[in-house]
């Protein structure tokens, strides 16, 4: 199998919440204000109750069809195996190539990693100076790529950032606005496999693969050895898939590198299911904890594989759950509140990683970014385009059903259901506009997981939200 060597765009590409475009798009149209029955609550979220923010008002919304399964497992694998097979933007791990081009693997560090243009600020919002990148230029060593390379295989041991350069420095295009990290990519989860493609001069940075992304990720959270371990180690049952917004292992004593760890929704660990009933795991009886293996790194930076507990509270499932209406809505309203985090920053997640999290709990794998998730040729979809009338928009909004993704530039929603004549989707957005009282838009700032009402939404001063959907999509 090909490498596939799509470069995903920089961050700005992953989840542009409601841009903030102030100008008319080339298919605007005058924005349908809110009937004046729509109600607008203190906190100024037009539409938006508090029954709304219960997911089992919207399960039980869903009727009779709630726990209807979309999709069977079979089906699901047969989904997957489409999206491994027609998508460019993903790769199967297990058949990453044993050799590369050095200049390709060059070619795709500088599209990567390229200096931005425009003026940058750090968290303190003073101007970022070109030493910064000079630095980071001469860290990557570029020139010692061979020309020929052999990647070294591995699983990443810990939630690791994914970065634009090698540094954990957060910069900034606008002072003070300090929620999106230019240099912020994406995220890794333990367990989840990659290939080291280059490494910094000192050593402490590599440039990675992973199944959805190419980019540099701290050499302290990932283990290297074997292709065969890596492949191993994804297959391996019994298993464990996470199935609350986050699970977290026991505190350890005895090995802090796995103590606390985080698991987000959607990790899958296995199950040690054969380990001894009265046998401690690192001094604590195993009996009021699922025992699972992890991948930890030794002191040399090869892979190991290390026991650990999860308390018997966290909420973790033997198999994924049925991907039915019910489950869609209650996995997204698990992260209702969490803070928006472009690029999985902050501990948290944007607004693919946010969909993506959800579906993966039911065992569906989609492309890591909004570009691709909306055109990816896997994926069923109704394509909207500049030539849509508002008729067809209005028809195909009419036409969604629980869990269908809504598509605009740079971000993706959730639909959940229907109340009072209205669509309501659930988000992980940096905010959204209204038309005020008096006709003028109102911007409101949200910055986190939120539920809103679809048909009030605006994206920028003379453009329904309506008007800038793309596509649907319809995982069935």
């Amino acid at each position: 199998m090909s490498l596939r060597p799509t470069i995903p765009l920089p961050a700005r590409a992953l989840c542009i919440a409601l841009l903030l475009v102030t100008g008319a798009l080339a298919h605007a149209r005058a924005p349908s204000p809110p009937t004046p029955s729509v109600p607008t609550p203190a906190h100024g979220i037009v539409g938006v109750e508090d029954r709304h923010l219960d997911p089992e008002y919207w399960v039980q919304q869903a009727g009779a069809h709630a726990h209807r399964a979309y999709l069977d497992p079979d089906a699901i694998q047969a989904q997957n195996a489409r999206l491994l097979a027609e998508d460019e933007s993903v790769r199967d791990m297990a058949a990453f190539p044993g050799e590369l081009d050095g200049a390709q693997l060059r070619a795709w560090i500088e599209a990567l990693s390229e200096r931005p243009t425009a003026q940058r600020f750090d968290v303190q919002g003073a101007p970022v100076e070109p030493a910064f990148f000079d630095t980071l230029e001469r860290e990557m060593a570029l020139d010692a790529i061979p020309p020929r390379v052999q990647p070294r295989f591995g699983l990443a041991v810990e939630r690791a950032d994914l970065r634009a350069f090698p540094t954990t420095r957060r910069i900034f295009s606008t002072a003070g606005d300090i929620d999106i990290d230019r240099l912020q990519e994406s995220g890794l989860f333990p367990g989840d496999a990659l290939a080291v493609l280059h490494t910094t001069a000192d050593g402490s940075w590599s440039f990675v693969a992973s199944d959805r992304y190419l980019a540099w990720m701290e050499t302290s959270r990932l283990a290297t050895g074997t292709r065969e371990q890596m492949a191993a180690y994804r297959t391996r049952t019994p298993s464990l898939l996470v199935t609350g917004a986050t699970a977290r292992t026991v505190f350890n004593p005895v090995r802090p590198d796995i103590s606390e760890l985080q698991l987000d929704m959607g990790v899958r660990v296995p199950l040690l299911e054969d380990w001894p009933a009265q046998d401690q795991v690192h001094g604590q009886h195993p009996a009021f904890g699922h025992v699972i293996e992890l991948p930890a790194r030794r002191a040399n930076g090869s892979l190991e594989f290390v026991p650990a507990l999860l308390p018997r509270t966290a909420e973790v499932s033997a198999e994924p759950l049925p991907l039915t209406p019910a489950n869609l809505i209650r996995q997204g309203f698990r992260f209702l509140g969490e803070r928006y985090g472009w690029g999985h920053s902050f501990n948290a997640r944007d607004c693919s990683g946010f969909v993506s999290e959800i579906y993966r709990s039911m065992g569906v794998q989609l492309p890591r970014n909004t570009r691709d998730q909306a055109v990816s040729p896997a994926l069923a979809k109704t394509v909207l385009t500049a030539e849509s009338t508002r008729d067809e928009r209005l028809a195909a909004v009419a036409d969604m059903q629980v869990g269908d993704l809504i598509y605009i530039p740079g971000h993706v929603m959730m639909m959940i259901g229907r109340d009072d004549g209205m669509t309501y989707v659930i988000h992980d957005t940096s905010g959204t506009g209204y038309r005020g009282a008096d006709g003028g838009y109102v911007r409101m700032s949200l910055s986190g997981v939120v539920v809103t009402a679809l048909e009030p939404m605006m994206s920028g001063r003379d453009t329904d939200t309506i008007d800038r959907i793309t596509s649907i999509v319809r995982i069935r």
